[in-house]
């Protein structure tokens, strides 16, 4: 006669389960994962925007770090300011400066362009050998506190900056901590990793 699981059994087997279950979730904690995932990507966009935009320099005999700003004083290039044109991760964004950038500050569909229109203003259609990229990285999450920023001077020198949230990343030691920046709270890379602006940190 095959004889079933009882009630008592059955409780012991779920109990055992749930455990198991919360063990893991406390081990493994999916959410950290989730975000040491998102800020992988973000160490690997910047890193890509970096090569891209010093391929651009050294392969453009008039590099324009800003081509969309409408006059020669809003442009990293030619500009008379100390900073012509760089972000301002606190998104305060002065009316006379056209060259504060960052991807939260238009849509994603029409920020990722690579003609000079997008969030990052540089053309980099203009190349030889056409962009090295397939399109303008935006964060992966793209809120008001978590985006891509891009700062740049008249002697073409940039930094883009992106800001981490897992507690692995934004650890002492962390990427942010080591990258040479001006600011232990955001990832910095590029030609002047402490480039900020006149009035504000990045």
């Amino acid at each position: 006669m095959k004889k079933g699981f009882t009630l008592l059994e059955l409780l012991i087997v779920i109990g055992i389960l749930a455990i198991l279950a919360t063990a893991t979730v406390l081990v493994l904690n999916p959410a950290e994962l989730l975000k040491q995932a998102r800020d992988s990507q973000r160490v690997t966009d910047l890193s890509s925007l970096n090569s891209a935009l010093a391929l651009y320099v050294t392969s453009n005999a008039a590099p324009n770090m800003a081509s969309t700003s409408a006059t020669t004083n809003e442009k990293c290039k030619g500009g008379t300011a100390a900073y012509t044109c760089f972000s301002d991760r606190n998104g305060a964004l002065l009316a006379t400066c056209g060259g504060r950038y960052s991807s939260a500050a238009t849509a994603t569909s029409t920020s990722r362009v690579l003609n000079g229109q997008g969030w990052l203003p540089v053309e980099f259609t203009s190349l030889p050998g056409g962009s090295p990229l397939p399109q303008i990285p935006t964060d992966p999450s793209n809120t008001a506190t978590l985006y891509y920023a891009y700062a740049c001077k008249t002697d073409l020198t940039y930094v883009l900056t992106g800001a981490f949230e897992s507690d692995k990343y934004k650890a002492t030691g962390g990427p942010a901590l080591v990258d040479g920046g001006s600011s232990t709270l955001v990832y910095e890379i590029g030609t002047t990793p402490g480039l900020n602006g006149p009035t504000s940190g990045m």
